[in-house]
């Protein structure tokens, strides 16, 4: 399939300068195992492609798809066109664009090779050496269960060997493990094959140019640092909510659930963001051992700090939703969890008796990713006999999605005679201040690992500390279901996400931002 070129188009402008300061990224080969996997189609290539626009990929990259399906090259690039093609016409797909830029597209194209591969072969894998006599990143869109298998036989192959200045690297997928003993026992597999400065464990959340900046707005202001600790802020909640259910996902979703899916990859690294010390550098290691000092701070969440709940059936945007366990692959009486809160307490310097609220789930009344940071309230005595204990407390909205930026909740004086004060907000978003271009969040992460920058990876000690964190609450659900409540889909959660913090004097801040 071809696209006609539309010189005009913004697709083809946003191509036209590669980032300043930014370079190709080396030489290599890019290994796909999954060519025909929903994470290929929709997520790398889009990412290959504007990669391939903006000049950060070297003219001897290249791509080879590798898959148990039977195909030829030109069928596999024929079906990945006829999906780039869909984003011209799916305005809610992750990846809009109004055109596809004919020369980026066909850069990619023209490197792309699809080679029928049963990986779990040794014989089969060994003869894919002879298509990579350089650098090679070996990535991994294969369900999680072939993870340590298929690691192992790369090694076996002689695959993972470097050397004449060649690197070989490995991207690793989430779910990295079901709980702590899982999660070790597949680094122990791995590593025993690689050393840890080829893996490359990804999630795709610190892709995100709004957790970035999370960073950025940290350790770039000096205004915010001196707030940043337990004197000034009263708690933390970390929001992560879809709208969506379950979907056609059910044969997944059943043995994972909520918290597994969630809690100790992507809210943990929005929690590491907020909460991480002050990196001496933004070095991979200075900053992933940043993250392993305050993983290894909180203390392992106890299980009445935790709810799970699970939707019935209810209304999302008006339109009707059938419950869980009404979903295809899903058990009549499944106790899986697609709504999880959690307390934290982070036992250091910096957060002694500040919580850290955390929530995900499904099928819920809004959707919004952010971090709320809820400050003390000031002391009124010289606003007495006003309305000022009404106020709401001043809070900082690091907002990721759907909204992308930040929010500050403020008193001001109300027009007129008297002294009232009144809430505003002061807000900043992405697509106002930048000429923002579709992606899929997999352009930077892509880039790092073909670049050696592991920076925004996980390194193995993060990946089991998160999971540390969690377990006991994993253990004490597995022996019991009496926790699991019920939502309606279309409500905020189960009750007792709100009993978690009402116990505490506390309240969400509500999904609609209200």
């Amino acid at each position: 399939m071809s696209f006609s070129r539309d010189i005009s188009s913004p697709a083809r402008a946003r191509h036209a300068i590669p980032p300043s300061g930014s370079k190709p990224a080396p030489a290599s080969t890019l290994v796909v195992f999954g060519a025909h996997g929903d994470l290929t189609k929709r997520l790398l290539m889009p990412a290959l492609y504007n990669l391939a626009g903006s000049g950060l990929l070297d003219p001897d990259f290249r791509i080879i798809g590798i898959d148990r399906v039977p195909g030829s090259t030109a069928e596999w690039r024929d079906g990945l066109a006829a999906t780039m093609q869909e984003f011209t016409r799916d305005r809610d797909a992750e990846f809009y664009t109004p055109s596809i830029d004919a020369k980026a597209w066909g850069w990619v194209a023209d490197r792309l090779e699809y080679v029928q591969t049963d990986f779990s072969d040794l014989a089969q894998v060994r003869a894919l050496g002879e298509k990579l006599p350089g650098s090679a990143v070996f990535y991994l869109a294969v369900p999680s269960r072939f993870f340590g298998s298929l690691v192992a036989t790369l090694g076996q192959a002689g695959l993972l060997a470097e050397q004449d200045g060649r690197f070989r690297r490995v991207v690793i997928e989430k779910p990295f493990g079901s709980d702590l003993a899982t999660a070790r026992a597949l680094n122990a597999q791995i590593l025993s094959v690689l050393d840890e400065r080829q893996i490359y464990r990804i999630d795709h959340f610190l892709g995100k140019e709004t957790v970035q900046n999370i960073l950025a707005m940290r350790f770039g202001n000096l205004i915010f640092e001196p707030l940043w600790r337990s004197e000034y802020i009263d708690h933390v909640e970390i929001t992560a909510a879809e709208t969506i259910g379950v979907e056609q996902r059910g044969a997944f979703y059943e043995p994972t659930g909520a918290l597994r899916d969630m809690v100790p990859n992507h809210l943990f690294q929005l929690f590491a963001m907020v909460a991480m010390e002050p990196p001496a550098s933004f070095s991979a290691d200075t900053v992933r051992t940043a993250k392993e000092q305050l993983f290894e701070s909180v203390r392992p969440v106890a299980p009445e700090d935790a709810v799970r709940g699970q939707y019935r059936a209810g209304t999302v945007d008006g339109k009707p939703v059938a419950a869980y366990r009404d979903s295809p692959g899903v058990a009549p009486d499944s106790v899986t969890e697609t709504y999880v809160a959690l307390k934290l307490h982070v036992d250091n310097w910096r957060w002694s008796g500040v919580p850290f609220y955390l929530r995900t789930g499904k099928s819920l009344g809004g959707r919004r990713t952010e971090v709320v940071v809820q400050f003390k309230k000031p002391p009124v005595a010289i606003f007495r006999g006003t309305a000022t204990d009404a106020l709401p407390p001043n809070r900082m909205i690091l907002n990721i999605q759907p909204s992308q930026g930040l929010t500050i909740g403020m008193a001001a004086k109300h027009p007129g005679p008297a002294m009232d004060l009144a809430e505003v907000q002061v807000r900043f978003r992405y697509e106002d201040a930048f000429d923002l271009q579709p992606n899929v969040g997999y352009e930077t992460l892509l880039y790092d690992c073909l670049s050696g920058d592991a920076t925004l990876f996980q390194r193995a000690d993060n990946i089991d500390a998160a999971w540390a964190a969690v377990d006991p609450v994993l253990q004490a659900w597995a022996k019991s279901s009496d926790s699991l409540e019920f939502y309606d889909a279309g409500a905020t959660g189960p009750a007792g996400a709100d009993a978690l913090l009402a116990r505490d004097g506390r309240s969400w801040y509500p999904l609609d931002g209200a």
